[in-house]
């Protein structure tokens, strides 16, 4: 059907252009008006002199050709934007996966948002100022934060906001305290434990993410005391419209952390009725690291922000329209130049699709504002451009060979963005079974769960990697090597730390060692996920498929594609023995990379020995701690070097990125760390 569609649309396309080729060649002339002037004969011996004729020309100018009917949008009030990977959950408290942050920083907001395209300045939301030091919002010491927050907001469903729903909001999320969420990132700061679980203080955490096991062993007392304790750090006046932050310890990235999306503002009241924690220090244990699945926000969303939602269909779509009761009123710019009151564009599709050919056909025939171009398409799109962009100076130039094709390209994007492959090293099994490692056994016809916890393993899958084909292929040749969890540019990245090279012979070596010669004798097989449509991913997993064969045809591996939340959940459940998943920082520091790929996000999905955990804390600890500069870059330093002896990871590169998007559409623009697109700044060229 789409094929149809395409043809159609592109012989009408290809009559259009013929059209305006033939109407520029016969272009009407300017009117001319000619005056004939008649002058005397004079008459000179026999030599008569012609009558001369002086031509007076007056020309018309030929008015301004309107703007070509494919520039101008054919749904003014409609964005659609055409991706793959559904959202994870709505519940702001345990979202941490930009599928999820895409829908809700569209319909809910936080104290403060990031100034445009600036990833280190912000502008007031929910609060009325962003706070300092010079305006009394941050203490002296750096351990008091205070928000003055926005009256007359309405949430969606009319409810006011309230100093008390903002810290009902942070309360319930650092009591939450999901592994999987990016209330970590709050934990330390605001209480101080390095864990980023709630229940560090509680048998010194050695309940950190079982709720069945913390309610068996924790007494009412020691429940309650860290219920206090996270109430005394977060605290709201209602009367003086105040929030404030009382932190265990100075944060330099506190704003940017407040920036993000986990920090949105619930409505108390609604949330509750929903059956939410109902703010009682004697329940918050029934609500206590819930895991996506089993939050009751997670498909619903109230918030004060400029779009409501319309509906979810799981795997299919998301459709969010404009709030015309928003709270910010028309001229009160968010920054200088920025949107102000109800929404431009009225209505935002968003639709889940992972084949590329059928997004590239949408894209091609207009059905769709952007979709997601991987970099191994890029070529592909790149001959519908007729605009080229710059994200640093927001100008545009026509495509010098074809300047009337309909997409505009923003190329060159600097990421803050990594995929690597991650390898489990004691994996899940539930009454003996995990559907990813085959027999389970080191037999030939599958693995046993901790297979990767032999290094010669992780060593030789390491040197098996073909890194430049990555590159080439899956990244358009844009990719840059990294050589541990730090990225490029980033203080604490060493350019002349070691890597690991594509070496067969090498890879062959390693794996003759690993378990005592046994996986050399009878083989493996082995399943590595990637989430559908992810053309990249699931080229680094072809890659070191077929290395690995070629090595030994023993040596199996099959690329399984999941859905996003599919794949999401079992990678925190520890199930995938071998996965290619991406990080985005949440703060652009160099803690947001190393905590997660040792101690946090990634070491937890991986099980991580408690032993190398602890080496890497010890690390992870001193480098946030450090004041100086050069301090941190030593530990840092000494970090990625324990990253790269322990071979925890595949470490891939960092790839530019490139956006698509119809030439009708207008204020689009580019910040790094934001995890999704800010519709409200959008506006779509009209009649």
């Amino acid at each position: 059907m789409f094929a149809n569609k395409k043809w159609m649309v592109l012989v009408a396309l290809a009559t259009m252009m013929a059209t305006v080729l033939s109407a520029c060649v016969a272009a009407p002339t300017p009117e001319v008006v000619v005056k004939e002037v008649p002058v005397e004969k004079k008459v000179v011996e026999t030599v008569v002199v012609e009558k001369e004729v002086i031509k007076e020309v007056v020309v018309t100018p030929t008015p301004a050709p309107p703007m070509p009917a494919r520039f101008v949008a054919p749904r003014p009030d409609t964005y659609t934007y055409v991706v793959f990977g559904d959202i994870d959950t709505m519940d702001p408290n345990l979202a941490y996966d930009t599928a999820s942050a895409s829908l809700i920083m569209n319909v809910m907001e936080g104290l403060i948002f990031f100034k445009r395209e600036n990833m280190t300045e912000y502008v007031p939301v929910l609060a009325t100022e962003v706070p300092s030091v010079e305006n009394g919002g941050i203490s002296a010491d750096g351990k008091t934060y205070t928000f003055k927050i926005r009256q007359g907001v309405k949430f969606h469903n009319g409810n006011d906001l309230t100093p008390s729903d903002f810290a009902y909001t942070f309360q319930r999320g650092l009591l939450q305290s999901d592994p999987n969420s990016g209330q970590w990132l709050l934990i330390e700061p605001i209480m101080g434990y390095a864990s980023g679980d709630i229940t560090e203080e509680i048998a010194d955490g050695a309940y950190a993410g079982d709720p069945e096991a913390l309610k068996a062993n924790a007494t009412p007392e020691e429940l309650r005391a860290v219920c206090e304790k996270v109430k005394a750090a977060v605290v709201a006046d209602d009367e003086n419209w105040t929030l404030t932050f009382h932190l265990a310890q100075p944060w330099g990235p506190f704003l940017a952390t407040l920036a993000q999306s986990w920090g949105y503002a619930l409505d108390k009241e609604w949330a509750i009725e929903n059956g939410a924690w109902d703010g009682s220090c004697d329940t918050w244990v029934d609500h206590y690291a819930p895991g996506a699945e089993r939050t009751p926000l997670g498909s619903i969303i109230n918030g004060t922000g400029p779009y409501k939602l319309e509906y979810w269909t799981p795997d299919e779509e998301w459709v969010i329209v404009a709030n015309e009761n928003y709270w910010r009123q028309p001229g009160d710019e968010m920054w200088p130049g920025g949107p102000s009151g109800p929404p431009r564009i009225k209505r935002v599709v968003q639709k889940l699709v992972d084949e590329w050919g059928t997004r590239f056909a949408m894209l091609q025939v207009g059905d769709a504002e952007s979709v997601t171009v991987p970099p191994a398409n890029r070529p592909q799109a790149d001959e519908f451009v007729g605009e080229i962009c710059d994200y640093l100076t927001n100008t545009c130039q026509p495509h010098p060979d074809h300047p009337d094709a309909p997409l505009r390209k923003w190329g060159g994007l600097p990421t803050v963005s990594r995929a690597d492959i991650f390898m489990n090293f004691d994996l899940t099994v539930e009454e003996g079974i995990n559907p990813y490692i085959g027999s389970g056994k080191l037999d030939g016809n599958g693995i046993p769960p901790d297979f990767f916890s032999d290094i010669h393993v992780r060593r030789a899958f390491n040197y098996c990697f073909d890194y430049d084909t990555f590159i080439q292929d899956a990244q358009n040749g844009e990719g840059i090597r990294n050589n541990g969890p730090i990225i490029l540019g980033m203080l604490g990245y060493n350019p002349d730390g070691e890597m690991y090279e594509y070496d067969l012979e090498k890879c062959k070596a390693e794996l003759e060692q690993a378990w005592d010669g046994k996986v050399a004798e009878v083989g493996f097989r082995v399943q590595m996920a990637y989430n559908t449509g992810n053309v990249t991913r699931q080229t680094a997993c072809a890659i070191l498929q077929t290395n690995l064969r070629a090595v030994d045809p023993k040596y199996q591996i099959e690329c399984l594609g999941l859905p996003w939340p599919t794949m999401l959940r079992a990678f925190r459940a520890g199930q995938l023995p071998l996965v290619c998943s991406g990080w985005i920082e949440d703060i652009h520091d160099p803690h947001n990379w190393a905590q997660p790929f040792t101690v946090g996000t990634y070491a937890g999905r991986q099980r991580l020995p408690e032993d190398l955990k602890a080496q890497f804390q010890e690390l992870v600890t001193a480098g946030v701690m450090a004041s100086d500069p050069k301090e941190r870059e030593k530990i840092y330093f000494e970090l990625q070097k324990l990253h790269h002896e322990q071979a925890i990871q595949i470490t891939l590169s960092q790839q530019a990125d490139a956006r698509y998007e119809q030439r009708w559409v207008k204020d689009w623009y580019y910040n790094p760390i934001m995890f999704a697109g800010y519709f409200y700044a959008y506006d779509l060229a009209r009649e």
